[in-house]
């Protein structure tokens, strides 16, 4: 009853009656907690490090959800350069290019999985091609939870027909035996800083796939 106090500075009727309940029941914690810490030891910068601690995990929440976005346009710009010059549109959610079949396909910004790639057969019929889960956190002892997240995902896009089920992750030193067992409906692993180098065998494994899923010319193919 007491929640839109903090969060709308309201005094909702309800809570009125019980506000010298509320005060009482904030002061004898906050008596505890200096007795605790001592009051020779508060200071500014004490109070400054409490408010932190509180916020933190808000503030790493909020911070987790931007490297995911971050994570999710990183990879779909790479796949961008991949298939750009056959792009018939593109904006910043999805592309659109014409295979060598001359059918249209779909790579599109998604709820879950985060990017889609889907080609269209008929009208408002088409085939699910692949379904890439980017998991763009960087703490490594998260990656159980995070790869966890990505089988959820993939087990959703199995039944809608992908074809394909990819995870990308921003841990480099992820372990390959590890992430198979946690996330067994992913086909294929690839790493954010192998697939942006634009260069080796992850990256070359990664563009050859999309080449060949989307069914783009095969000259776009380079030598290696």
């Amino acid at each position: 009853m007491f929640k839109a106090m903090e969060e709308r500075g309201l005094v909702p009727r309800a809570a009125t009656e019980r506000l010298a309940e509320l005060c009482k029941g904030l002061i004898t914690a906050a008596v505890t907690m200096v007795r605790g810490i001592g009051v020779e030891h508060v200071s500014r910068n004490l109070l400054d490090d409490l408010t932190l601690l509180t916020l933190g995990p808000q503030l790493r929440g909020g911070a987790n959800v931007t490297k995911g976005k971050v994570g999710i346009k990183t990879v779909f710009k790479v796949i961008h350069d991949i298939v750009g010059q056959y792009a018939v549109s593109a904006d910043q959610r999805k592309i659109e290019i014409t295979n060598a079949a001359e059918r249209k396909v779909l790579i599109e910004f998604a709820s879950d999985p985060d990017i889609i790639i889907r080609e269209l057969m008929a009208p408002n019929s088409y085939r699910n091609l692949i379904a890439i889960e980017v998991k763009g956190g960087t703490d490594f002892s998260n990656i159980h939870n995070r790869l966890g997240e990505a089988e959820k995902s993939h087990q959703k896009a199995r039944q809608a027909g992908f074809v394909e089920c990819w995870t990308v992750t921003n841990v480099d030193r992820i372990d390959l035996g590890m992430a198979r067992r946690e996330s067994p409906t992913t086909n294929r692993f690839y790493r954010i800083s192998q697939i942006m180098s634009e260069e080796g065998e992850e990256f070359e494994d990664f563009r050859n796939r999309i080449i060949s899923s989307t069914g783009i010319p095969t000259p776009g193919i380079r030598e290696r």
